[in-house]
C-alpha cells in the first residue's frame, strides 16, 4: 500500500517545517509506504490550471496535498482540481474552510467547530534527533517584538541573569526579531554563557541542541519555539515578555501550558521537574487525518 503526498512550499522555512512534520507523522503512522514530492513556490495556481506545470504531471497522483502559509493555498487547490486528492491546510487557511478537505489549526487560533478541522496543540514540529539528555546543559532562546508582544530589554536581561545563576553549561541564541542591543546587554553581565548569533547557526543546530538540553527557556512571544522545545525531553521554562493588550491569544495559549504544568515561568519549578516525553503533535494530527480519511494507521 502506498500513500502519495504533495507538499506545497512557499519559501518560508518555518511553514515548510510544519508541512514536513505532518509528512513525517504520516510516514510513522500509515501502515504502508509514504512517498512525498515537493512542489516549489514558483509553480502558480494559474500555471497548474492551464497545464503549464509539466513537472507535476510526472508525479504520481496525490492522496494528500499539504501546504502551510498563504502562498501555498491557491496552488494546492488548483492541483486538487486538476489531479485529485485531499487538500490539507496547516494553520488558518485565510480562505473559506469549506474549500479544503481538512485544516489542521492550533487551538489558540480558535477556529470554528467544523467537521473538517483538526485541532493541534500549537505548531506542528518534526521529531528531534534521538540523543540522550546531557545533565547541566541549558539553552535559552529569545524572540522579539511581535503584534502580540512588546519588548523590555531590562526585564528580559534580569530574568536571563537569574537563570544564569544556575551552574549550567548555558547557550543563548537570538532570532531575526531580537532587537539590537539585547544580546550585548546580556553578554556584558554574564560570563558563564555562550552567545550564538542566529545567523551563524547551521540548519540543524537548534534541533541538535534541543535534543540534548536538560533545560530550555524560551521567551513567551515565540510560540512556535515553545512547542518545538516541547518536542524534546527537556524541562521547559518561559521568559515573560510584556503583552501589547489584555486580549492576547498567544499569552493565553502559553498560560494554559503553565496551568497544565507542562511549562513554568518559575526557575525553582523547572529545576525539580522530571524528564518529559515529547509532545508529538505531529503524530496525533497525522493519525487524526488518516482516521478521518478512512485510511489504515498504526
Amino acid at each position: 500500500m502506498q500513500l502519495t503526498v504533495w507538499c506545497f512550499l512557499d519559501g518560508n522555512r518555518a511553514h515548510e517545517k510544519q508541512s514536513a512534520a505532518l509528512t513525517s507523522g504520516l510516514r510513522s503512522s500509515y501502515v504502508g509506504e509514504v512517498n512525498s514530492y515537493d512542489v516549489c513556490p514558483s509553480i502558480t495556481a494559474s500555471s497548474i490550471l492551464l497545464g503549464r506545470a509539466s513537472e507535476l504531471s510526472s508525479f504520481p497522483k496525490p492522496d494528500f496535498l499539504i501546504g502551510t502559509g498563504r502562498r501555498s493555498r491557491l496552488p494546492m487547490l488548483a492541483a486538487r482540481h486538476r489531479f485529485g486528492g485531499r487538500a490539507v491546510a496547516i494553520n488558518l487557511p485565510q480562505l473559506p474552510f469549506r474549500w479544503f478537505d481538512f485544516a489542521i489549526v492550533p487551538e489558540h487560533d480558535r477556529p470554528p467547530p467544523l467537521d473538517n478541522i483538526i485541532l493541534s496543540q500549537g505548531a506542528l514540529t518534526e521529531p528531534l534527533p534521538d540523543r540522550p539528555v546531557q545533565p547541566g546543559r541549558g539553552l535559552i532562546l529569545l524572540g522579539g517584538p511581535s503584534k502580540h508582544f512588546s519588548w523590555d530589554v531590562e526585564s528580559i536581561g534580569h530574568q536571563v541573569g537569574q537563570l544564569l545563576l544556575q551552574p549550567f553549561n548555558w547557550q543563548i541564541s537570538d532570532s531575526r526579531r531580537t532587537p539590537e542591543g539585547t544580546m550585548a546587554s546580556i553578554a556584558a553581565s554574564a560570563s558563564n554563557v555562550h552567545i550564538v548569533d542566529w545567523r551563524s547557526c547551521s540548519p540543524m543546530w537548534l534541533q541538535e541542541e534541543m535534543s540534548v538540553a536538560e533545560q530550555i527557556w524560551v521567551s513567551e512571544d515565540s510560540i512556535s519555539m515553545i512547542f518545538e522545545s516541547l518536542q524534546s525531553r527537556a524541562r521547559v521554562g518561559i521568559i515573560r515578555v510584556p503583552s501589547r493588550s489584555r486580549a492576547n491569544k498567544v499569552r493565553a495559549a502559553v498560560q494554559r501550558l503553565v496551568d497544565q504544568g507542562v511549562v513554568s515561568d518559575q526557575k525553582e519549578e523547572v529545576s525539580v521537574r522530571s524528564e518529559r516525553e515529547p509532545l508529538d503533535q505531529y503524530l496525533l494530527c497525522a493519525r487524526a487525518l488518516l482516521r478521518r480519511s478512512g485510511l489504515p494507521f498504526r
